[in-house]
């Protein structure tokens, strides 16, 4: 498969399937554990769901960016990442790559469309993002491209099985910052 054709466009409401089942596919059960972003060892239940999405969408200077290449047929979805404007930074989340893609370059290239839109368009000074603080590898990933550890941690909503049903008791988020 050749990135040359990989392109980007805002999520719309009728993308909210597609959304939820790639989100779900790289954080979640056995289909996240072809990949390596996986938190199924440390969360069961689930990643997002519709109400999730539409509430991203529906609130200004936010968006869910969408990676995907053109096959025969149509389109494929091979990516999605969340970003918005708060507390005045930019914010990235929900990031997924599909699970049988990852370590081939996409996820690069959205971090970098997400940086452009959030100090381009939304003429922010930063990114921020949270990690969960057990995930080293992933934010280690972050700190190669420039994210710096900030070493604030905001608590893990235990008990609001929106964010997952924990199976440790030590989880945190790490704030994540890049100037940009």
């Amino acid at each position: 498969m050749s990135l040359d054709t990989l392109s980007f466009r805002p999520a719309t409401l009728a993308d909210t399937d597609a959304v939820v089942a790639l989100v779900e596919s790289a954080y979640r059960g056995d289909s996240g554990r072809r990949g390596w972003t996986t938190e199924a060892d440390i969360l069961d239940g689930r990643r997002t769901g519709a109400d999730e999405i539409h509430e991203v969408l529906a609130t200004p200077l936010s968006m869910i960016l969408l990676a995907e290449i053109e096959q025969a047929g149509g389109p494929r979805l091979l990516a999605c990442a969340h970003i918005c404007v708060e507390d005045g930074a930019g914010y990235f989340g929900m990031f997924s790559v599909d699970p049988t893609l990852q370590n081939g370059g996409i996820g690069k290239r959205v971090l970098a469309e997400a940086e452009r839109i959030v100090r381009d368009q939304w003429q922010t000074p930063a990114m921020r993002m949270t990690v969960i603080n057990v995930r080293e590898e992933l934010i280690q990933y972050y700190v190669r491209r420039g994210y710096l550890r900030t070493g604030r941690f905001k608590p893990f909503p235990y008990g609001d099985a929106r964010f997952g049903l924990p199976k440790r008791d030590d989880l945190s988020f790490e704030v994540l910052e890049k100037a940009l």
